[in-house]
């Protein structure tokens, strides 16, 4: 199933501006989806939304 299509794809607020290191992340469904923005057609990573928040909180503590 290829969920792409009907996500809202939004850019990391810490991806660089030079165009070269981008992160885009959608939500949707009670999961998060992160892809590499320069290859809108590869592979995706998701996660359950409480596994994301808690990974974030981990990186932060």
């Amino acid at each position: 199933m290829d969920v792409r299509p009907e996500l809202r794809w939004f850019k990391s607020s810490y991806s660089g501006g030079s165009g070269t290191e981008c992160v885009e992340c959608a939500r949707a469904d009670g999961r998060l989806h992160v892809r590499d923005s320069k290859r809108e057609d590869g592979p995706l990573v998701t996660v359950q939304a409480h596994a994301w928040r808690a990974f974030i909180r981990a990186l932060q503590g």
